[in-house]
């Protein structure tokens, strides 16, 4: 299938790209310009961008699942992802303007 059509990237090709970056340092942080930079690609649109989140979160956890890492080492991506972005959500809410603060 293809993902970014602006690079012409397959998912086949991504995920072939993670699994090399796995084998690396199988607990490093991937990421999309990861993926494009070990591809010497570079993001033209980043429409692409969440589907390739969606590739590496998938092919991260087959990868361990794979090699029978225990339960304690694998770390659900998806929980710390919402979590940071609640986090992240009441710091602006909790933030004021300086025209509404007082003296």
């Amino acid at each position: 299938m293809l993902v970014c059509s602006c690079n012409y990237i397959t998912d086949r090709e991504i995920r072939d790209v993670i699994n090399v970056l796995l084998d690396e340092d199988c607990w490093q942080l991937i990421v999309p310009a990861k993926v494009y930079h070990a591809m010497q690609k570079r993001g033209r649109c980043c429409g692409c961008f969440p589907n390739v989140v969606d590739l590496i979160i998938r092919t991260t956890e087959d990868y361990h699942a794979a090699r029978h890492s225990t339960e304690a080492d694998l770390i659900d991506y998806m929980s710390r992802l919402k979590q940071l972005h609640e986090e992240n959500r009441r710091a602006d809410i909790e933030r004021r303007q300086k025209s509404n603060r007082a003296a």
